[in-house]
């Protein structure tokens, strides 16, 4: 210990007694372990009155002074911390010793701090006269109030000087909860304080003469409000789930519970200690579970061989657990929150059919689902240690199946995708396994229960004959003579063992052009093929036929047939437009230019030939000239008088052999003025007789 004399910072010289810890102030060198009922040091309290009813109270739970005033350790302690506070209280006075834990290289420093009463724990320095020594209150006294707390000296006495309290509870918010009493220096409480609140006040205590100047101070005063155990530690983090694998070793962590205690963390008002109070189920062990009672981390504490999951009643586990502060002594108050344990599954059994054989019938030509294989499981139906994968490992060399697993169910739903032939073969046998999504742990392997056999019978139908081939095609010219062959269709049934007989139809004919021999298969025309008919699509006429067996009941067979249709030259060209106008002083006398178009396909169509008749009369009034192999245009040699005029016009296609097609262009002669047009009054036609003549001519070359 440093020299007393040194450590003694208030009072020392005074003979009169002060009520009070005599020596507030100690510097202790930091051994290397406090051990149990060491005598740490010796106080002396005093309250001038004969120390009735006297208590102590010590900052560390771990230390305590007895009645004598020896401070003593209460256990072996290797880390006490920086700082002991002593709050003693006696019927008539209160007040606060600081013991301060320094190393043997801080000794000096410490001993200059004493001397400067500076640092962040040490009591502020007492300025001229004042001592305002500080002031523990507990939390949560009841009334009534006010309540004495402590008391500020001044050892100078100044007629008409007044003690004044100021800072936060005093004259700030929240304000009013302290006061002083001007003449004697009392320090007062006015209402139940909370730690959890507030837990530090630090106000300044001065001293004023009657005008209000300030003769001595400001001095600080610090009250500490000492926690009383008034909250319940809470579990604030929650819900509580943890999972651990099945199987796991003895002392496997799950999770970590932590509460929350609102009270001083360095007592034991907030020192928790956690305990199992319930475990649901019981089975097969009541006692599946241990909590650390310090840190709160469960562990398991079984064999992996209890630890498995699909023996347990149930894989989920919940466990009430309770904080209690006081280091968990019976007095201490208590919290409760549930955690929920998860055994979580591994792939620790394969999937297992639940027969070694499965039948399946279905019937020839007949797509879809055609058997379920079950299997079962003992793993978690919510992991891929349950969930299935089969695989068809022999007897599908045509890819004929498939399987794939239901999720909901898990069994394997058997496929046909590709049409089975009874003639072909009646039965098939399938070797299928099953897998799990996730491969199994390494000391499990699938066993024989883990393959299974499917028998599929083949059941016959009476199919529909089948055309060769289908489509059919052929290309004939059209107009070929009423009654021509086409085609002669060959349809086959199926059903190679029943021996039945065909008979063939005709089943759509759009322009009603075709028969069919019902025995022979043998198909005709019974009218004229028109390839510019509009039943035909890019010169191909399309025909369905029918092929049907003498089942029971009898079985139909669809056949195509596409004729392709060649072109002859059988449609004439036509003109257009057949309508021009022009203005009797028109000064462009080209009219109209002519086109032409023609139903048959090259080389039956253009170039075209355009041929005006021969105009009679001593003058020629027009002509026509050919632009293109399409077009040619006619023009006026002369302006006409306002008239309609027939111009007869030849037009001859390049077909072999070739075809022409006479007709008029009617041209109307109209009167224009003002970039009108009025073509209402024209006159009587003209050349009409010119026309008549040019008729006649052109019917009596055909007659010839």
């Amino acid at each position: 210990f440093f020299p007393p004399q040194v450590l003694l910072l208030a009072g020392a010289e005074d003979l009169e007694c002060v009520p009070g810890f005599q020596q507030k102030v100690f510097y202790i060198e930091k051994p290397f372990e406090f051990t149990e009922d060491q005598l740490v040091l010796n106080l002396k309290f005093d309250d001038c009155e004969g120390n009735n009813k006297l208590k102590f109270e010590v900052s560390n739970p771990d230390f305590a002074v007895e009645d004598d005033g020896s401070l003593v350790a209460l256990k072996n302690i290797s880390d006490a911390g920086r700082a002991l506070f002593v709050h003693a209280q006696s019927e008539h006075a209160e007040d606060m010793a600081e013991i301060f834990i320094v190393g043997a290289n801080e000794k000096y420093g410490a001993l200059k701090e004493i001397l400067k009463l500076e640092g962040n724990l040490g009591i502020p320095r007492q300025k001229r006269a004042i001592l305002a020594t500080p002031i523990l209150i507990p939390e949560n006294q009841r009334p009534p109030f006010p309540r004495l707390v402590g008391k500020v000296i001044r050892s100078e006495v100044t007629e008409g000087a007044k003690f004044r309290l100021s800072g936060k509870g005093v004259d700030q918010d929240p304000k009013g909860i302290f006061r002083i009493n001007e003449i004697t220096g009392d320090v007062s409480v006015t209402r139940t304080l909370d730690r959890e609140a507030i837990a530090n006040y630090e106000l300044e205590v001065e001293v004023t003469d009657m005008s209000g100047k300030t003769i001595d101070g400001p001095v600080r005063l610090d009250i500490s409000v000492i926690d009383q155990n008034d909250n319940r530690p809470m579990f604030k983090e929650g819900p509580y789930v943890g999972h651990v694998m099945e199987g796991s070793p003895t002392g496997t962590t799950v999770m970590r519970m932590t509460a929350f205690d609102a009270d001083d963390a360095s007592t034991d008002n907030a020192l928790l200690r956690y305990n199992i109070l319930k475990q649901t189920p019981t089975k097969p062990s009541p006692n599946m579970f241990y909590i650390d009672p310090e840190k709160g981390d469960i562990v398991t504490v079984v064999s992996p061989v209890l630890l498995d999951r699909e023996t347990m009643e149930s894989p989920k586990y919940e466990l009430v657990i309770e904080a209690k502060d006081m280091g968990g002594l019976d007095v201490g108050l208590t919290g409760t929150a549930t955690a929920t344990i998860l055994i979580d599954d591994k792939n620790d059994h394969p999937p297992e059919f639940t027969k070694k054989e499965f039948q399946a019938t279905v019937k020839e030509g007949v797509t879809g689902v055609i058997v379920n294989l079950t299997v079962g499981d003992r793993d978690d139906p919510a992991t891929g240690a349950w969930r299935a994968v089969y695989t068809i490992i022999n007897g599908n060399p045509g890819q004929s199946f498939e399987i794939h697993t239901n999720p909901q169910t898990n069994e394997g739903m058997l496929s046909v995708v590709k049409p089975l032939d009874y003639e072909i073969s009646a039965f098939h046998t399938l070797l299928i396994k099953v897998e799990n999504e996730d491969p199994l742990i390494p000391d499990i392997a699938y066993g024989p229960s883990s393959t299974a056999t499917v028998q599929i019978t083949v059941e016959d139908v009476n199919e529909g004959p089948v055309f060769h081939p289908n489509p059919m095609t052929v290309t004939k010219q059209e107009n070929i003579p009423v009654g021509s062959v086409v085609l002669t269709v060959n349809a086959t049934d199926p059903d190679t063992l029943q021996h039945q007989t065909i008979r063939y139809s005709v089943y759509k004919d759009p322009a009603g052009w075709l028969e069919i021999n019902p025995t022979n298969g043998t198909i005709g025309t019974t009218a004229v093929l028109d390839r510019e008919s509009p039943h035909v699509q890019d010169n191909v006429y399309t025909a369905l036929f029918l092929a049907i067996d003498s089942g029971n009941p009898p079985a139909t067979g669809t056949g195509t047939l596409h004729i392709t249709l060649e072109d002859v030259n059988d449609n004439v060209p036509s003109l257009y437009p057949t309508l021009a106008k022009v203005c009797d002083d028109a000064k462009d006398l080209r009219v109209v230019v002519l086109g032409a178009s023609d139903k048959d396909l090259h080389p039956n169509t253009d170039p075209f030939k355009f041929e005006l008749s021969k105009q009679s009369g001593p003058e020629k009034l027009w002509r026509i000239n050919k632009l293109n192999n399409t077009h040619a245009q006619v023009i006026l040699l002369q302006n006409l008088k306002k008239a309609n005029y027939n111009i007869p016009i030849s037009v001859t296609d390049s077909g072999k052999p070739p075809l022409t097609n006479n007709t008029e262009l009617k041209l109307q002669v109209c009167t224009c003025k003002k970039s009108k047009m009025d073509c209402s009054a024209t006159d009587a036609l003209h050349i009409s007789l010119t026309l008549i003549l040019f008729s006649l001519f052109s019917l009596l070359c055909k007659s010839f």
